[in-house]
C-alpha cells in the first residue's frame, strides 16, 4: 500500500516529474491529462508552466521547440482521444456510479461550459482544470462533428502550451533565481485549481436546482 501512495504523490509532485522523468513523463501526463476520464487529478497548468521554465533555466535539458511540440502534440492528441471515447463509449459515464477516478459533478460542470460556451469551451477549458479533461469526452458524446472538434482543439491546444510553456520558458530563462520559488508557483497554481474547481461545482449544482 505505501508504495501505491508514494507512486501517487509522485505523480502529484510536478518538479520531481520534470527533474526525473524528463520530457517523456512529462508528454505522457499531458496526454493523459487532456481527455482520459481517470487522469483528471494529474498536474496540468502548473506542470506545463513549469516545464518551461525548468528548461529556460537549463535544468530540463531540450530545446523549447522540441518542448513546445512534444506538449502540444501531446494536448491534441490526449484531447482527440478523450473525443473518441465520448463519441463512442461516453453513453456509459452518464449512468457511472462515483468512484476514486470518476465523478458526476466533474461531467455537470463541463456541460454547464458547454452549454454556455459551445465550441469555443474546447479553448477556455484548456485553462480550467478537471473541465479540460472531460471537455473532449463531452464533445464527443454529443457528437460535435470531427472538423469542428478538431479545430477548437487544435487551436486550444496551441494557445494553452505556448502560453504556459513558453511563458515559463521566458520566466525561467530572464530570471534564473525564479526557481528557488517553484514551490510557491504549485501552491498559486493549486489556489487557481481549487478555487475553479469549487466556484464550477457550485454554479453547476445551482443551476441543476433551477
Amino acid at each position: 500500500m505505501s508504495s501505491i501512495v508514494e507512486f501517487f504523490q509522485y505523480l502529484l509532485n510536478s518538479e520531481e516529474l520534470i527533474r526525473t522523468g524528463g520530457l517523456v513523463v512529462i508528454t505522457l501526463i499531458v496526454f493523459a491529462e487532456n481527455g482520459l476520464f481517470f487522469a483528471f487529478f494529474l498536474p496540468g497548468d502548473y506542470l506545463v508552466f513549469l516545464a518551461g521554465v525548468f528548461c529556460g533555466a537549463g535544468i530540463l535539458n531540450v530545446t523549447i521547440g522540441l518542448l513546445l511540440t512534444c506538449l502540444f502534440v501531446a494536448a491534441v492528441l490526449g484531447s482527440l482521444v478523450g473525443y473518441l471515447f465520448g463519441k463512442y463509449f461516453g453513453y456509459k459515464l452518464e449512468d457511472r456510479p462515483d468512484s476514486l477516478f470518476f465523478k458526476r459533478k466533474h461531467l455537470a460542470t463541463t456541460r454547464k461550459y458547454f452549454d454556455k460556451y459551445g465550441k469555443r469551451t474546447l479553448v477556455i477549458s484548456r485553462f480550467l482544470p478537471i473541465v479540460r479533461t472531460f471537455a473532449p469526452i463531452l464533445a464527443g458524446l454529443a457528437r460535435m462533428p470531427m472538423v469542428g472538434f478538431l479545430t477548437y482543439n487544435v487551436l486550444g491546444g496551441a494557445v494553452w502550451i505556448l502560453t504556459l510553456t513558453g511563458g515559463g520558458f521566458l520566466f525561467g530563462e530572464r530570471f534564473p533565481g525564479i526557481m528557488n520559488y517553484v514551490h510557491y508557483i504549485i501552491l498559486f497554481f493549486l489556489a487557481i485549481t481549487t478555487f475553479t474547481v469549487i466556484k464550477g461545482y457550485f454554479s453547476a449544482r445551482r443551476e441543476m436546482q433551477e
